[in-house]
Order: structure tokens, then C-alpha cells, then sequence
């Protein structure tokens, strides 16, 4: 369904009044600026080099990272989530973790070794979100990762609940090395063009940077404020 905008001619000519004007339809023209700062950060770097950025970045926001590879995926994950104290593990429904050979892990391994597992089912309505609530992990995929901040994004869908990421104690992000890019100017571009090609915008878009943290009160430095207490990044090199 089509959102509506409401009072847009309205609101615009408000603006224009106050800047002294007409509102304007047409010969409004994109300025052509002569330099774009934004598209200078890491501009030549590869992929090696982007991955370098993202370690460097995840050492100050609080954040694990591990980087491995597809044959080395299922023990990485399994260390990582025994750290960080086993089940409840609450998934996405999502059919990269099939690809990156994650199936046997979720429904046979962790299951005989007692780590509970809960796959997002949208028909379930609230059942998802307190299951994410008591879970003690969340696991997700990374669409887009920034390598400049260390954030990774997150495209919600009636498969993608958003709580997964930031109700359990404890969030595991998975990392295709694909995925980096310097910075949001270049995560925006992406998404601009995956909308003009005619996929659905999600219905909401994280940007998660490391666990949540605040230092509002006498500047003392608290993480976990409102989110996941500890995250983890796990790059993945051949996929």
C-alpha cells in the first residue's frame, strides 16, 4: 500500500513565504558541488583494506570481531555464542544461514546439546517478541557493513523481526565479507538503487553500531543502555 502526503503544497509554500518567495514547480536544478567529501573517505581502499578499517573501528565501540571462513563458520559461531553464556538462541527465518551451512548447526547439533533455538515465525505475532525478550542471543545478517563507523545494517521484513537484534542479552551479527563498504554514503546509494530497480523498500532499516551505549549522566560511559550488552561481528572471507 501507497503512503499519502498530507498538507505537502501547503507546508512547501509556508517555506517559500518565509524565504521570500514563490514556491517554485519548476527549473529547480541538483547543484553540481565541486567537492564531495563524502565520497573521499577510503575511496581506494579493497576489500582487505575495508575489513582492516572495521577491525580497527570495532576495538572502540565495544564490539568482538572474528573473521573466518565458510568451512570454519559453524565452530566460530558455536565459541562465540558459548562465551557469551550458550542459549536461548532466537534466528531470523533466513536462507543465507542455509547457504552458509548453519541448518545442521540450528536444528541438530545445538539441539542435542541442549542450547535451545527459535526461528522467527511471523504467524506467531507476540510469541516472537517474547521469545527475543528471555532469548539470551540474537543472531542476524548483515545486508550492508560500513567499515568507517563498524555498522552493520539490518533490513526488517515479516521474516526479519527487528527485536532479534536488540532484545536478547547478547547480539551476533554475521558478516559476508561482500557486504563492506567505506561509509553510509555508499550504504545509501545501495539502497536508493535497490528501490529504483523495483524491490520493496523493508519496512524498517537498522544501523547498528556495536552494543547500545550512553553517557549522559556526569559523562561516565555505560554500555547496554538500551540494547544488547555484548556484540559480535563475525566476518565471513568467501562468501
Amino acid at each position: 500500500m501507497n503512503g499519502t502526503i498530507q498538507n505537502r503544497d501547503a507546508f512547501l509554500s509556508k517555506i517559500a513565504g518565509r524565504l521570500g518567495r514563490e514556491k517554485r514547480v519548476t527549473g529547480v536544478e541538483r547543484p553540481k558541488w565541486s567537492f564531495n567529501p563524502q565520497d573521499a573517505v577510503l575511496k581506494e581502499a579493497d576489500a582487505d583494506e575495508l575489513l582492516e578499517a572495521l577491525k580497527t573501528q570495532c576495538t572502540k565501540i565495544h564490539t568482538d570481531l572474528v573473521v573466518t571462513n565458510a568451512d570454519n563458520l559453524t565452530e566460530t559461531l558455536k565459541e562465540i555464542v558459548a562465551q557469551y553464556g550458550g542459549g536461548p538462541v532466537v534466528t531470523w527465518k533466513d536462507d543465507r544461514y542455509r547457504q552458509f551451512g548453519l541448518t545442521p548447526l540450528f536444528k541438530e547439533i545445538w539441539p542435542k546439546e541442549k542450547v535451545e533455538v527459535y526461528e522467527w515465525d511471523f504467524s506467531e505475532e507476540r510469541r516472537n517478541i517474547d521469545y527475543a525478550e528471555h532469548a539470551n542471543i540474537g543472531i542476524t545478517v548483515s545486508e550492508i557493513t560500513l567499515a568507517e563507523s563498524g555498522t552493520a545494517v539490518l533490513f526488517s521484513s515479516k521474516d526479519h523481526g527487528r527485536t532479534v537484534s536488540f532484545l536478547p542479552a547478547a547480539s551476533i551479527i554475521l558478516i559476508p565479507k561482500s557486504t563492506l563498504v567505506p561509509r553510509m554514503t555508499q550504504a545509501a546509494r545501495i539502497i536508493r538503487e535497490r528501490v529504483n530497480s523495483g524491490h520493496l523498500a523493508p519496512s524498517c532499516i537498522n544501523f547498528i553500531t556495536g552494543p547500545s551505549n550512553s553517557a549522559d549522566i556526569e559523562m561516565n560511559l555505560v554500555v547496554g543502555v538500551h540494547g544488547p550488552v555484548k556484540a559480535a561481528y563475525i566476518v565471513i572471507e568467501d562468501l
